[in-house]
C-alpha cells in the first residue's frame, strides 16, 4: 500500500515506511498489527497535549488542566482528526471489519490515530511526535473555551438542559449522503419543550450530532437572552407584542412562557390541546 499521500497529510516523512504501515493495520488484518503502537501513542499524545496546555493556559490549575486534557484526547476528538486526515482511506482491515463498516467506526479511527502518533515517536523521537500532534491539534485548541474545559457541544447542551430541569434533546438522522467510504450525515437535534429543532452535518453521525447540538444550545441561549431583554423593557413599554397564544415571541421558536420556566429553573409542562 502506498502511504505517501498520508505522509503528506501528516507533513511527516517516515524513515521506516513499515512503521506507518503497521500503524494503519488493524488486528483483524493479520498477526502484525497496530495495538502496541497504539499503546505507545496514547502515552505520547497525553504528554504532548499536557505540554501544549501547560504553555497555553498559565492560569489553569492542575485539576482544570487534567479535565481539559481528558476532553481533548478522548475518542471523539481523535476520530474527528482522523476524518479530517481521511485516515479511513488507508486503513488495513480484515474482510469482516471492512464489510461491517469498520473504516468509519470512531473507535477504530481513534485507535489508529494513536498508533500513528506512536509510529512517529518511534521513527522521529519526541520532537517529531510533538510537531505532528501540535499541527493536528492546533485547530482543536483554537476552538477550546477554557471556561468549559473543552467539553463538547452535546455535553454542554445536556448540562444546560439539566440545569433548567428540562428533558434531554432528541437526535434523529434525517439524511445520509454519499458513497459508503465518504458519507455525510445530516442530524436533527430537537428540544420539544422549547420548540427548538435544528440540523447539523458531519462526516460521521457523531460529528453531525455535535454540529446540531451546538446550534441547539445557541438557539436555547439566544431565546433566554431575548426573554431577559423583553422583561427589562416590559416595565417601560405599553406591552410587548404577543403571538397567537398571547405570549411574546422569542428567537429559536420557544414561547416566552416556556422560556420563563427555563429562566427560573422550573420544569416545563407540555402544552395541553385546546
Amino acid at each position: 500500500m502506498d502511504l505517501s499521500a498520508l505522509e503528506e497529510r501528516l507533513q511527516y516523512k517516515f524513515t521506516s515506511g513499515e512503521l506507518l504501515q503497521q500503524a494503519v493495520t488493524h488486528r483483524s488484518h493479520g498477526v502484525v498489527h497496530n495495538e502496541r503502537l497504539e499503546f505507545l501513542g496514547d502515552s505520547v499524545l497525553n504528554c504532548v497535549v499536557a505540554q501544549l496546555l501547560f504553555l497555553k493556559y498559565a492560569r489553569l490549575d492542575e485539576g482544570d488542566l487534567s479535565r481539559l486534557r481528558a476532553n481533548l484526547v478522548k475518542q471523539q476528538s481523535l476520530s474527528e482528526i482522523a476524518e479530517r486526515l481521511g485516515l479511513s482511506d488507508f486503513l488495513r482491515l480484515g474482510e469482516g471489519e471492512m464489510k461491517s463498516g469498520g473504516f468509519r467506526r470512531p473507535s477504530i479511527l481513534a485507535d489508529t490515530m494513536e498508533a500513528v502518533f506512536g509510529a512517529v515517536f518511534v521513527d522521529g523521537g519526541f520532537e517529531g511526535a510533538r510537531e505532528v500532534i501540535g499541527r493536528l491539534f492546533e485547530p482543536v485548541l483554537k476552538q477550546v473555551d477554557p471556561k468549559t474545559l473543552g467539553k463538547d457541544s452535546k455535553t454542554l447542551l445536556q448540562e444546560y438542559l439539566q440545569a433548567k430541569r428540562l428533558p434531554l434533546p432528541v437526535y434523529t438522522v434525517v439524511e445520509t449522503r454519499g458513497a459508503a467510504h465518504n458519507q455525510e450525515f445530516e442530524v436533527e437535534c430537537a428540544i420539544p419543550k422549547l420548540d427548538v429543532g435544528v440540523r447539523g452535518n458531519g462526516r460521521s453521525r457523531r460529528g453531525a450530532e455535535q454540529s446540531a447540538a451546538k446550534l441547539a444550545l445557541e438557539a436555547a441561549q439566544a431565546a433566554a437572552q431575548a426573554l431577559r431583554r423583553a422583561k427589562r423593557k416590559g416595565s417601560s413599554s405599553a406591552g410587548p407584542q404577543t403571538d397567537a397564544g398571547g405570549e411574546p415571541p422569542v428567537p429559536g421558536g420557544a414561547s416566552a412562557g416556556k422560556m420563563a420556566a427555563v429562566e427560573s429553573g422550573a420544569a416545563v409542562e407540555p402544552a395541553t390541546p385546546g
